[in-house]
């Protein structure tokens, strides 16, 4: 079943933007009768009936609604300094919304090579990979900050920094407390530098390892984000 994003549906009647009717029209062949299924990117699916089948403005009626997968108990939060090629930091995002994750933050890192995003592209690649994988949860993405605005977010549960250094021995996969609430930072190609790896432990974040290969800016945060995936999976999964 293909899945549709509209971030302001309710119950009764929604009348879909042009984009996305000419798709379902044009594109799927969907005809009136039809059930279409919508996501709000807030944790809740709609069924809905295809009432209207105008490529302009198609409209629908919602005659179900239902809680999807992406409620958790804990919160992952990554933050991560985008990559020089912005492809491989929007392979990133992809990767982890179809894993599942809650928050990301991109931030602009001593080291980093690229200091601007473009939120609205970025923002694209999330719903669309959200809509690919029918996940009912849209990722929170905020805008590009610097290092030390980031230590002051808010954060609750376990903090880490991970970073490349043959003097750590923390492996995140076993330092995490499965259920807690996580934030971890990822940084740039350069990689963190001391005086930013000093500054992140007196804000309480704690130095792991990844594994032990050296991993680039975008593979890092997709194995951080799966790790906590995997290890938050119940009993017998």
């Amino acid at each position: 079943m293909n899945l549709f994003y509209a971030a302001d549906i309710t119950d009764g009647l929604y009348t879909l933007e042009s984009a996305e009717s000419r798709h379902l029209v044009k594109v799927l062949r969907k005809t009136e009768g039809d059930t279409i299924r919508f996501t709000d990117g807030k944790g809740t699916f709609f069924d809905c009936k295809l009432i209207t089948a105008d490529p302009g403005a198609c409209e629908l009626e919602v005659f179900d609604k239902f809680e999807g997968d992406g409620r958790r108990d804990f919160i992952i939060h990554l933050a991560v300094a985008p990559t020089k090629n912005i492809n491989r930091f929007e392979w990133f995002l992809e990767k982890a919304t179809e894993i599942g994750i809650d928050r990301i933050t991109p931030f602009i890192s001593r080291h980093s090579e690229r200091r601007v995003v473009k939120t609205e592209r970025l923002n694209k690649v999330l719903i669309s990979a959200m809509k690919q994988s029918l996940k009912s949860k849209l990722p929170q993405l905020d805008e590009i900050t610097t290092f030390d605005e980031l230590l002051k977010l808010e954060s609750g549960g376990d903090k880490y920094i991970a970073y490349v250094d043959d003097s750590i021995e923390a492996e995140l996969s076993r330092e995490y407390s499965p259920g807690k609430d996580v934030f971890i930072l990822i940084g740039p190609e350069g990689d963190f530098d001391s005086e930013e790896v000093a500054k992140a432990k007196t804000s309480g974040f704690k130095p792991v390892r990844l594994g032990p290969s050296r991993l680039r800016t975008e593979t890092a945060a997709v194995v951080a984000c799966h790790t906590i995936n995997l290890m938050n999976l119940p009993a017998g999964s």
